[in-house]
């Protein structure tokens, strides 16, 4: 019997499997439901794990985990429902569906773990955050904490905090992207080439995120303590707060949760 079943081989359910195999499991241990031919492709030759088109195929799995757009997951869960096994575990990583939903989409008496991780698992710096449904225990939690924690930090919270999770550390990887872009596009604009703008934006971003992740000081020390009075970063921080750069970022976060409370 398999012991891992991904439904839906994307990008994130393949970051997820080679986090597995990284892990405790083995090629052997691990299969996926995923209908496009040429995802099963990649995965089968990447990883050689087993793939199937069929959904019936994960009545072999003792953990499952639920890795679609959060638009078909009900329909996928009434495909699913008729051949799981009465003992396994359901994990899924679709953004806003509540555990109680799935719960009553599925079989009776089944553990469900919601859990929302980001990107950067790809390289293994994700930030997977577990919630627990009403029959999960804390051997379940365990077993979810084993599968993420090979790709980044794994964080348990209780569920009404999972949309704010999502806003934050689940739509947050593009926040970044996004300042990483427009630093890019403005290195180009003072006439540096766009490989000396990438490399220069990019490495900032990581020297960045590295000293605030290790640092006792916080962000705010940290932004002083290179702001010099009269100086350029004093001079870029003041077009920054002049055009509310601050309140742009709280409105966008707002906005990415309030979507998925929607989603829920």
């Amino acid at each position: 019997m398999n012991q891992l079943t991904f439904v839906g081989g994307g990008r994130m359910g393949e970051a997820l499997i080679a986090g597995a195999l990284r892990g405790s499991f083995m090629p052997a241990d691990i299969s996926v439901v995923e209908p496009d031919g040429a995802r099963a492709q990649i995965l089968t030759q990447s990883y050689g794990v087993e793939v199937s088109a069929d959904p019936s195929s994960i009545a072999r799995a003792s953990v499952v985990v639920l890795a679609v757009k959060p638009q078909v997951l009900m329909q996928v869960c009434e495909q699913l429902a008729p051949h799981l096994s009465p003992n396994t575990l359901i994990i899924s990583i679709a953004a806003g569906v509540r555990t109680s939903a799935l719960e009553a989409a599925l079989p009776p008496g089944l553990a469900v773990v919601r859990v929302m991780p980001n990107t950067p698992a790809f390289v293994n710096e994700g930030m997977s955050v577990l919630s627990a449904g009403s029959q999960a225990s804390e051997a379940d939690m365990a077993r979810v904490r084993e599968l993420f924690e090979p790709v980044g930090k794994v964080l348990v919270v209780d569920e009404s905090d999972q949309d704010a999770v999502t806003a934050i550390s689940g739509s947050g990887p593009a926040y970044f992207f996004f300042l990483v872009e427009a630093m890019e596009a403005a290195a180009v604009g003072l006439g540096l080439s766009p490989e000396v703008a990438h490399v220069l934006a990019v490495q900032t971003a990581r020297g960045a995120g590295v000293m605030v992740s290790q640092s006792a000081a916080s962000p705010e020390t940290l932004r002083h303590n290179v702001t010099s009075p009269g100086g350029t970063t004093a001079a870029a921080i003041a077009q920054l707060d002049d055009h509310q750069v601050k309140q742009a970022v709280e409105s966008a976060v707002r906005a990415a949760h309030q979507r998925s409370i929607e989603l829920s």
